[in-house]
């Protein structure tokens, strides 16, 4: 059986549904970001507290295919950005499609509709949000970090993320405290 899990974007998140889906005795063949599959077909009172306990951890589980294929999209661009090594060669649109089964068109809409922007500008928010973690690591140039997250040139990325964030990346580099937004509030 599948579950769907909104807000499951980390590796943390994922151990806290291995340990509530252990106290249900419930065994689990896959738990990926935004999706568990049990061998178990699960009864109402199981349901029940799996949802509290998963509310209680600030997940969500969900029983609207609306909300889950919306949950799937985020994860697919979280997963990309965030946990890739690279970034697909491909379109964000066509890699979110294949990934997905979906024409990107229906999934753009049915996007946009649901938390007004676009696949586009979700993703360019979490581009902004590693940049800024890559920023913190002071592993890479700039120059690397845009080669990385496939930007055409570094004034490119420059430009997005003053327009994001309201400053250059020098200047995030010089702030004392460096404001990043958890993943899951993007």
């Amino acid at each position: 059986m599948k579950l769907y899990i909104k807000y499951m974007v980390s590796l943390r998140c994922k151990m806290v549904v291995k340990d509530e889906l252990k106290k249900l005795g419930l065994h689990f063949i896959v738990v990926d970001l935004g999706e568990v599959e049990v061998m178990e077909d699960l009864t109402q009172t199981q349901h029940d507290i799996l949802k509290e306990a998963l509310l209680r951890s600030g997940l969500e589980l969900m029983d609207d295919k609306r909300s889950v294929l919306i949950e799937k999209i985020k994860n697919v661009v979280v997963e990309m950005v965030h946990y890739a090594d690279e970034l697909p060669k491909i379109n964000f649109s066509d890699y979110i499609s294949e990934k997905l089964h979906y024409d990107y068109t229906y999934l753009s809409n049915l996007f946009s509709e649901v938390k007004g922007m676009t696949i586009q500008q979700f993703i360019i928010l979490h581009k902004i949000e590693r940049v800024k973690e890559l920023l913190l690591y002071e592993e890479l140039t700039l120059t690397e970090i845009s080669y990385q997250l496939q930007y055409s040139s570094v004034a490119h990325l420059s430009n997005q993320f003053k327009k994001i964030t309201g400053m250059t990346p020098s200047q995030f580099k010089l702030l004392k405290y460096k404001h990043r937004k958890p993943i899951e509030d993007i």
